[in-house]
């Protein structure tokens, strides 16, 4: 299964790169992929193929790697099945840096609204991880959860306090917080690639401590594990993961509890294979949004974050009530 997810990755990604909203055709997107001198030579096909696809079709499956590996991870370690990475305070804390960026420091740039996203997520999720290391409960999924949900709430209302008195940096944030991959380029997704690749060479290295973890804590621990020490752990990854994703796009919902669940449905328990596959299921889920963006009112653009939308809120409800919803095990 996971050859065939890889198979349709790359599959979807030539789609991508040969599908816009521009005027530039799927045939001369074609020529031009296979080295065809006269359309190598056409500049608006460079622009379209190369400045614009292209860099979209690397920050969806970055995008979608992040946030399904995240939400695999994330429901692991809390043994929840319903668990996102917005439970972390995530989206929240990112949204809080940028409307501090674009109101305070003058923040405009692409790059530099990617920073403050980054850093904004980063900072939220260690925030929330010292409050649930802290007390006699401390590492247990509850705490993790109801901390991660405190925290979001304050920043949601902080932000929205900022942008209560200065419409310049709504109008700006308006369209960040939609959820698209308009405008990113690849430089922007450089620095941000070996930060996702360390992260997810952390998360398959969690794989059998999580899998101990499902079988209970007391368990884990007659295993030799530490429960507490491998969710903060998690939590980091997650955190790390999520604040990537959410710095190139913006947040975007239901794709990390949506992948995870897909992929506990094709590999069973197994924790290693679950993570795998929700990194791959969430990339392919995030290109063909991408591209459906593209064209579903051609010759504008739909937010990607509302297409997921569409469709997971639906999926949500037909999870909810799904026998398969208590089935958030994983064994090695």
């Amino acid at each position: 299964m996971g050859a065939l997810l890889v198979v349709a990755l790359f599959a979807l990604a030539l789609v991508s790169l040969l599908v816009g909203t521009g005027s530039s055709s799927a045939t001369g997107a074609w020529h031009y992929l296979t080295g065809d001198p006269a359309a190598r030579a056409d500049p608006q096909l460079r622009l379209a193929v190369m400045d614009v696809r292209l860099p979209r079709t690397l920050a969806a499956a970055l995008v979608g790697v992040c946030l399904g590996a995240a939400g695999c991870l994330l429901q692991a370690a809390t043994r929840n099945p319903l668990a996102e990475t917005g439970l972390l305070g995530v989206n929240s804390g990112a949204a809080f840096a940028v409307v501090l960026g674009l109101t305070f420091f003058r923040v405009h740039s692409s790059s530099a609204m990617l920073l403050c996203a980054l850093l904004g997520a980063v900072a939220a999720s260690s925030v929330v991880l010292l409050l649930a290391a802290s007390g006699r409960a401390a590492g247990s999924p509850l705490r993790l959860v109801l901390a991660g949900s405190a925290l979001g709430a304050t920043f949601h209302g902080l932000t929205a306090y900022v942008l209560l008195g200065t419409q310049s940096t709504f109008d700006i944030y308006r369209y960040w917080t939609i959820g698209s991959l308009a405008g990113v380029k690849t430089a922007d997704l450089l620095p941000l690639a070996p930060l996702a690749a360390l992260a997810l060479l952390t998360a398959l290295g969690c794989a059998r401590p999580l899998s101990a973890l499902a079988l209970g804590d007391d368990s884990a621990r007659s295993l030799g594990h530490h429960p507490a020490r491998v969710r903060l752990v998690v939590a980091v990854v997650v955190s790390v993961l999520s604040g990537c994703a959410v710095a190139v796009a913006g947040p975007i919902a239901f794709l990390g509890l949506l992948a995870p669940y897909a992929a506990r449905t094709l590999s069973g328990a197994r924790m290693t294979a679950q993570l795998v596959l929700s990194a791959l299921i969430a990339a392919d889920i995030m290109i063909v949004a991408d591209v459906l963006a593209r064209v579903v009112i051609r010759p504008w653009e739909t937010p990607v974050s509302v297409l997921l939308a569409l469709v997971g809120g639906p999926l949500l409800i037909w999870i909810a009530r799904s026998p398969r919803l208590s089935t958030a095990g994983a064994s090695a």
